[in-house]
């Protein structure tokens, strides 16, 4: 099993001058553990499950491009970019930039978005969730044609472009990961579009029942399961606060197939959190 780090929370000693020294030098200790990927929230406001929506939130894809800068190995991705924030176009060049400043090394997380709050603040449509997954399909079959040697219209219910232009090309045609654990249209979209998914669902049972609807659509759709990496987000406490018993939870969750699991760092110091983190269990998970 591998680690990845999912950074979200902005409201650090220092205030605003000191978001990217720590953002910068917490990427920097997990990239040194052997963390395999990187991620950041993509929301304009922090999430009210978190803190506030006053409290420091900085946009994703320009903080990743700053990531990048100071990573070489490590996959950088939003965990997840909802579908209703970026124009899908815009979105496919978005992450074909990241890919050819990080050196092949973006991740396209994207998903059917959900924070209404911020949508409404900022004045971007927030449609019902039925229309909100069909722009969501529409939005990664407008990337696989932007990411291939098709550069003609894209004609959709939501989207039409009349060309799908997108030169340079990215340097590794990003994975494509799609977060949430809906069986009847998330794991389906997943099962058709997607390189990965990322699963909110803590228990192992859960995770595996959640898998097993995930191979469902699989065999209906002629895909192969096991070329699909199935990751989760870690949400049950500080992984630090008890690391044998994390990593025992983890051996439970490899049973059934995960393949990483995200944690995030929630304390002032995320740079030692990360080196400590990875120094307690990124071995340990790689004998999973």
């Amino acid at each position: 099993m591998k680690l990845g780090i999912h950074y979200a929370n902005f409201t650090l000693p220092g205030g605003p001058a000191a978001l990217a020294p720590t953002l910068a030098a917490t990427a920097r200790a997990a990239e040194a553990g052997g963390a395999s990927q990187f991620t950041l929230m993509d929301h304009w406001f922090q999430m009210e499950q978190l803190a506030t929506a006053q409290d420091p939130m900085l946009e994703g894809y320009t903080a990743l491009g700053f990531v990048a800068a100071h990573t070489t190995t490590m996959d950088l991705g939003l965990l997840v970019t909802g579908v209703t924030y970026r124009h899908p176009g815009l979105l496919a060049k978005t992450v074909t930039t990241l890919d050819v400043v990080s050196g092949g090394r973006a991740v396209l997380g994207i998903g059917a978005a959900w924070y209404e709050r911020e949508h409404r603040a900022l004045g971007v449509p927030f449609p019902p969730l039925g229309e909100r997954f069909e722009r969501l399909e529409e939005a990664l079959r407008i990337c696989q044609q932007m990411w291939s040697e098709d550069d003609g219209p894209f004609d959709g219910k939501h989207y039409q472009l009349a060309e799908t232009i997108c030169v340079p090309q990215p340097l590794r045609r990003p994975k494509v990961l799609i977060g949430g654990s809906g069986e009847k249209k998330t794991l389906r979209l997943v099962a058709e579009y997607a390189d990965a998914c990322n699963l909110f669902a803590n228990d192992p049972v859960e995770v595996a029942r959640k898998l097993e609807v995930l191979r469902g659509h699989c065999e209906r759709a002629g895909r192969d399961y096991d070329a699909i990496e199935k990751t989760i987000i870690w949400g049950k406490g500080d992984p630090l606060d008890d690391p044998d018993g994390f990593l025992r939870a983890m051996e439970q969750h490899a049973a059934v197939g995960v393949q990483m699991v995200c944690v995030s760092p929630m304390v002032a110091d995320p740079a030692a959190w990360a080196e400590r983190l990875t120094e307690a269990t990124v071995q340990r998970l790689a004998e999973l």
